[in-house]
């Protein structure tokens, strides 16, 4: 326990080092007037394409829904599901999402399942399972 302690202690130290140097180098970029400014920092773009699949990517995808236009693969008909709990479909409409489920590309399937959740309709909870090994064989 001690040698973790002294470890993010150490790890803390470093830290306050390298950004006073990071600092006072930008400060003298500033000064010979190589810099206007001392930059802000940016947000890392990241590399994920959103899939879904992990909680990395599903955290981002979360946090940019807000902001993303919603892609239809014509299945316009599933947003009369909209709120519905994914436990309460009947067969009639478990039916109706499998079979936009099944017609879509493996490629688009991760996709639709975003779709669908900036749409706010739930998944059915029969199709779950299959929809999540479907995109898992794409990325093998």
């Amino acid at each position: 326990m001690l040698y973790l302690i002294l470890g993010l202690v150490a790890l803390g130290v470093i830290a306050a080092i390298a950004g006073y140097f990071r600092n006072r180098k930008l400060q003298q970029m500033v000064k010979d007037g190589k810099i206007s400014e001392i930059p802000e920092p940016k947000e890392l773009q990241s590399s994920c394409n959103s899939c879904g699949v992990n909680e990395l990517c599903e955290r981002d995808k979360m946090m940019s829904a807000s902001c993303q236009a919603i892609e239809y693969y014509n299945d316009e008909e599933l947003d009369n599901y909209k709120g519905i709990a994914s436990n309460t479909y009947d067969d009639k409409a478990i039916d109706e999402f499998r079979e936009v489920l099944y017609t879509l590309r493996q490629e688009e399937i991760a996709g639709w399942l975003h779709s669908l959740q900036l749409r706010e309709v739930n998944l059915p909870d029969a199709l779950k399972d299959e929809a999540f090994m479907l995109v898992n064989d794409k990325q093998q």
